[in-house]
């Protein structure tokens, strides 16, 4: 794993927590000021245990965003757009590379091409991977926000076996494939486009 696929990564995580952070605060809860996430600091967003399993598993995590929902007007809806900050966030980054990779391309060296290269492809990566329905990923959140409470209420149950579950999707059940290709093809139209 090189320096710069590193850096990159921890630069996405730590904007995909900032997002959750950010739009939380804006829509009235102050837990996440109060923890000290409203910060693009990687050291406060960043999880030792997450980290080392994304070296060993190449699945990792960021210290999840604490949101309490007593103080959103309308919880339900509030969740699905602190949820969707993150994922999109990752889409924003991995679009703004591509711009800036274009401009570049003539001009730039080679090892700062790379390293747009990395943050189109990781933060597509990113985006999509945090939409899956499976908790804890966001898109398990987006998911219950349109779901009737019974079906919710069963769908976060499984959290606990969220990180398990993943891994035999990823790597046993083609999910992980999937993902790489549909990353690849996004990725070529960013560059393309």
């Amino acid at each position: 794993m090189s320096i710069p696929y590193i850096i990159v990564f921890l630069f996405s995580l730590t904007g995909h927590e900032w997002a959750h952070a950010r739009v939380a605060t804006n829509l009235g809860d102050p837990t996440p000021r109060q923890e000290g996430r409203l910060t693009w600091n990687v050291f406060s967003h960043i999880s030792l245990p997450g980290m080392l399993m994304f070296y060993l598993t190449n699945i990792g995590w960021a210290k999840p965003v604490r949101v309490d929902t007593r103080y959103l007007r309308n919880p339900q809806t509030d969740m699905l757009w602190i949820s969707l900050a993150g994922p999109l966030t990752n889409l924003v980054i991995a679009l703004c590379a591509a711009i800036i990779w274009h401009f570049a391309l003539p001009v730039w060296p080679e090892w700062a091409l790379q390293t747009l290269f990395i943050a189109i492809y990781l933060n597509t990566i990113l985006a999509f991977f945090n939409l899956l329905p499976i908790p804890p990923l966001d898109g398990s959140k987006i998911v219950t926000s349109f779901l009737p409470t019974r079906w919710s209420y069963l769908l976060q149950q499984i959290e606990p076996w969220g990180f398990i579950i993943l891994l035999v999707l990823l790597n046993f059940l083609g999910l992980g494939t999937f993902l790489g290709k549909l990353s690849d093809i996004i990725v070529r139209w960013l560059i393309m486009w």
